[in-house]
């Protein structure tokens, strides 16, 4: 049987959770909600999970045309920020932030379109040299609820989008709602990045690099599609990694 032609669709790299066992399997297994892939597939890209595979990294990279780092219930070590001291509600995945620390460093060197989401956001300005919030409940004075108890299908809060930037022309609007689940968020934004969205809090609810051709980070998670605005924002990553 002849072999396929590439499609000449866009390759999406998204890095996976990992588990040592338990739960789904007693065994290690990785880990990807199903709406991180259909959110790219829909827009006419192919999703490729990324295996914990450090040997591996250059050979993604050349198969990507953009990366997706995700969110997940778990936090960048402060030593990676310069904090010594880590609080009680931080909880560390290492085998998992290395791997996505290198990849999403190579993507950046190669200047390949990256949308960090969530916790995905929060690495992306670390490894970009900004620092973290550990906790916002005990950083924050009077901070809204940023983990929201109704489905993620459904808004948490408001942000407000600051003029001028990526997110702004990519949603066309001065503020949209979305979900929210998060304990952490930027404190000190990476050299050369921008704030493009803040709750009334004030909280940090989302970074961009004007120096890159598409590097964008969330604090919420787009690919549940709560809002038309969600939808932009997958539409304009993609357009990005097929230029």
């Amino acid at each position: 049987m002849k072999k396929p032609q590439k499609s000449g669709l866009p390759v999406i790299g998204i890095t996976l959770d990992y588990e040592e066992g338990g739960g789904y399997s007693k065994m290690p297994h990785y880990a990807l909600r199903e709406n991180y892939c259909s959110a790219v597939s829909r827009h006419g890209a192919v999703p490729l999970p990324l295996p914990h595979d450090m040997s591996r990294v250059e050979d993604y990279v050349a198969m990507m045309d953009g990366l997706i780092i995700t969110g997940g219930a778990f936090d960048v070590p402060p030593s990676m920020y310069g904090d010594t001291a880590v609080h009680e509600k931080v909880v560390l995945k290492d085998r998992r932030t290395r791997f996505e620390w290198e990849v999403t460093r190579r993507a950046i060197e190669l200047k390949m379109p990256v949308l960090g989401i969530c916790g995905g956001e929060q690495l992306l300005n670390v490894v970009l040299g900004g620092t973290l919030i550990q906790h916002i409940p005990d950083s924050i004075t009077g901070a809204l609820e940023h983990e929201q108890k109704n489905p993620r299908t459904e808004p948490g809060h408001d942000v407000s989008i600051i003029k001028g930037t990526l997110l702004h022309r990519i949603v066309g609007a001065d503020s949209m709602a979305v979900n929210t689940a998060h304990h952490q968020a930027v404190d000190k934004v990476a050299p050369g990045c921008v704030v493009n969205s803040r709750t009334s809090d004030g909280v940090i609810e989302g970074i961009e690099w004007p120096g890159h051709p598409f590097c964008l980070g969330v604090q919420w998670h787009p690919e549940y599609d709560v809002t038309p605005a969600d939808q932009k924002i997958f539409v304009a990553f993609l357009e990005a990694a097929k230029r």
